[in-house]
């Protein structure tokens, strides 16, 4: 009786031999050599076949789920069934101010597709209006207020329905098209120029036989395809009517902030002033294979309804693509409370802060989302920087790499670490990490003593008596009361000058609970302005000041540091706070062993070089 070949390996090798073995065992090939003779071509033509359906089995197997598909395609596809639509690439946005130098006007108009140019890196890139304003003059200026102009080329597509063909499509033909951007409108026919306006269908329980809807999915390619309605869900279209698809194409990030542009003629006006008031950004390649998968199956859970503050931070993205970290919380959860409110904080791509335009925009965008009377209230992120002064042992046996080299790495490690586990609203500080990453840097360093500070920047007002409140949101160190009260305590600040006082004043604690500020004479001696200038929270970290007039900063940027030692030294950050290492102020410096190396055990055991 034959004997049974093995079908579970799917190694090539493991085949061969499977197929081997089956044949050696039959009678008719008891005594053959395969080895020495050509029956063993036809056994790896077998065992390369067998091996190819295996291979195509199992990546078909795993194409079939989202979990384990790879192909864009067909993530994508599964996407769809959940009534996900991947984002498509972002255009830059930019807002600026036209004025129009012209006195006799009583009205102008950009209009769509009015072009302005800007140069980033010596490249010169085109802006373009998306949507026609008309304005009129205000106090005898006539300007165009916080106009948005988007980076790319306008493209218009027309399409002349024909039903009859089943392969007829409505396509945006080039991949880098931002939707964002895509107006729909149906002409009746070609002799009847009467035109309607599609919009997209958000939301498919508000969507009739009456609907003038279209709907949007990606297709091959990574390009995106229009198609419309039924008669049953959404209005079906008729033979001969001409579809018209205008979106702008878009070189996506590279003509993130562009700030200087220029133009031509706008409403026919050529004697123009050009204002930017927000740098162009947004600008953001097509969502991630990664990112589909994770947002595909929560944004099917949420409905297209915001009701849990997960749902928020899965809708946000898909509203703006400049979102690299979010974090939301409840008005209840606020400090104070704030109920009926839902707190939105952004971390954008190119590191700036929102400004008002655009907190207005998506708050807008997300109005279609909100339940009952809850509306989100959108803040930008507090950054707390971690200031680390570390000192490193090594091994000089064991490299041949210098001090300063063993600094390099160092830090290295640790601007890996800022960008793996920190500059995000969870991403926690943990000391014992950190400690285990600067010792592994190198395998020569033997130990590593380090220390923290926390620090936060804040934006002085000028000349105008203002409360300043700084909230670390982490327990200060404060062993016991009068802690450190002759050296200042554990806070320090950088130096600002205050109405009534030429000197550079600076801050610090009576280890009491008091802020106190003073100068310097004689660049040691403190003399005291105020000992109790303001109160600091050793519990919650909280420091308050309630009076300061503040006429300028040492800081070139106009903010003050505010630097603490925490009681703890993992960092946690609390709602809208970011945690990042602060490396422009962060110590690393790197000795010698010598008590490893063979030298004296006197002293404190290393020697030191040069630091960041």
């Amino acid at each position: 009786m034959a004997t049974k070949t093995q079908v579970t390996e799917l190694d090539f090798d493991d085949i061969k031999n499977n197929l081997k073995t089956y044949m050696k065992n039959q009678s008719e090939f008891s005594d053959y050599n395969f080895e020495g003779s050509g029956l063993t071509q036809i056994i790896d033509l077998l065992a390369y076949n067998t091996h190819y359906l295996a291979m195509n089995a199992n990546m078909a197997l795993n194409e079939a789920f989202l979990d384990t598909a790879t192909l864009r395609s067909s993530v994508v596809s599964h996407a769809k069934t959940l009534g996900y639509t991947p984002r498509s690439v972002r255009a830059p946005v930019a807002f600026i101010d036209v004025t129009l130098n012209d006195q006799t006007l009583t009205t102008a108009t950009v209009d769509k597709g009015t072009k302005f140019t800007t140069q980033v890196d010596g490249t010169t890139y085109g802006f373009v209006v998306n949507q026609s304003v008309t304005t009129t003059p205000s106090n005898g200026i006539l300007r165009f207020s916080n106009l948005p102009i988007y980076e790319g080329s306008l493209v218009t597509a027309k399409y002349t329905v024909d039903n009859s063909n089943l392969e007829k499509r409505y396509l945006l033909t080039d991949k880098r098209a931002d939707t964002t951007t895509l107006k729909v409108s149906v002409q009746n026919s070609a002799s009847d120029t009467t035109t309607t306006t599609y919009n997209l269908a958000n939301d498919i329980s508000q969507v009739t036989a009456t609907s003038k809807v279209y709907f949007l999915q990606e297709i091959e390619d990574g390009k995106f395809e229009v198609y419309f309605g039924d008669d049953v869900v959404g209005t079906k279209l008729s033979d001969g009517n001409i579809v018209i698809l205008e979106y702008i194409v878009t070189n996506k990030s590279a003509a993130n902030g562009a700030r200087l542009f220029s133009g031509t003629s706008v409403g026919g006006v050529t004697d123009i002033t050009i204002a930017t008031l927000v740098e162009a950004q947004g600008g953001a390649d097509e969502e991630t294979i990664q990112s589909i998968k994770y947002n595909a199956p929560l944004d099917y859970a949420s409905q297209g309804r915001a009701v849990t503050t997960e749902d928020y931070k899965v809708i946000v993205p898909t509203v703006y693509a400049d979102t690299q970290a979010i974090q939301v919380w409840g008005g209840e959860d606020n400090n104070p409370p704030r109920y009926g409110q839902v707190y939105i904080s952004l971390k954008t791509k190119s590191g700036t802060n929102l400004t008002q335009a655009q907190k207005d925009t998506i708050a807008t965008s997300l109005d279609r989302y909100n339940i009952a009377s809850v509306r989100p209230t959108i803040v930008d992120p507090e950054i707390t920087k971690i200031r680390l002064t570390t000192n490193i042992k090594f091994d000089s046996n064991a490299t041949t790499k210098s001090a300063s080299d063993i600094e390099t790495d160092v830090r290295n490690a640790l601007v890996s670490y800022n960008s793996s586990d920190l500059e995000k609203f969870d991403g926690l500080f943990r000391y014992s990490k950190v400690s285990r990453l600067i010792d592994g840097a190198d395998t020569s360093i033997l130990s590593n003593i380090t220390t923290i500070k926390i620090v936060k920047d804040v934006v002085a007002t000028l000349n105008t008596t203002t409360q300043y409140v700084i909230d670390f949101a982490n327990a200060l160190y404060n062993p016991h009361s009068g802690h450190n009260s002759a050296m200042g305590g554990i806070t320090t600040s950088t130096g600002f000058t205050i109405a009534g006082n030429t000197n550079t004043i600076f801050l610090d604690d009576d280890g009491a609970g008091n802020i106190r500020t003073y100068y310097l004479v004689g660049g040691t001696t403190r003399t005291y302005v105020d000992v109790v200038a303001g109160t600091i929270d050793y519990t919650t970290g909280k420091i308050t000041i309630p009076s300061l007039n503040v006429t300028g900063t040492s800081n070139s940027n106009g903010t003050i540091s505010f630097i603490v030692q925490p009681k703890s030294n993992d960092v946690v950050p609390v709602r809208n706070q970011l945690t990042e290492i602060d490396f422009a102020n962060t110590r690393i410096s790197a000795g010698v062993d010598t008590i490893e190396s063979g030298g004296s055990s006197a002293g404190t055991g290393y020697t030191t070089s040069s630091s960041y």
